[in-house]
């Protein structure tokens, strides 16, 4: 597993705050955490706990799951199809309604997968439409 990255994961968050249009004060806010503390996480100069990181990511609406990758807490797994990619960046989605249309879409492949055979099971989308 990869060490943190304190200070790439500090550069992610405000990243993600600037894209969403949102002050490091009212992110804070929403994350319950202090102005100080998040503006020290963003400047790579503090190590937040996967808990903070889970705050952080409700108060972005993004998962936290890519806050955990980011820091080197999980290890980045298989590379997503453009589906989970466009729900995982949907805004206007909860983080369980994401993780909801995620099971489902998941289901859904490997249903598909067995029924054509192992073969096939990692072709991605754009293949599987052009048959």
């Amino acid at each position: 597993m990869a060490g943190p990255k304190v200070g790439s994961i500090g550069e992610y968050i405000r990243e993600q705050r600037q894209r969403a249009k949102i002050s490091l004060r009212q992110l804070a806010e929403q994350a319950g955490v202090s102005n100080p503390y998040l503006s020290q996480i963003e400047r790579g100069l503090r190590k937040p706990s996967a808990e903070i990181l889970q705050q952080i990511a409700k108060g972005l609406r993004i998962s936290a799951e890519a806050l955990y990758v980011q820091a080197g807490i999980l290890e980045e797994r298989e590379a997503d199809t453009d589906v989970q990619t466009a729900i995982r960046a949907d805004l206007s989605l909860s983080e369980r309604q994401k993780q909801v249309l995620l099971d489902i879409y998941e289901s859904f492949r490997r249903e598909n997968a067995a029924d054509i055979g192992p073969e096939h099971e990692a072709l991605p989308d754009r293949k599987d439409e052009e048959r």
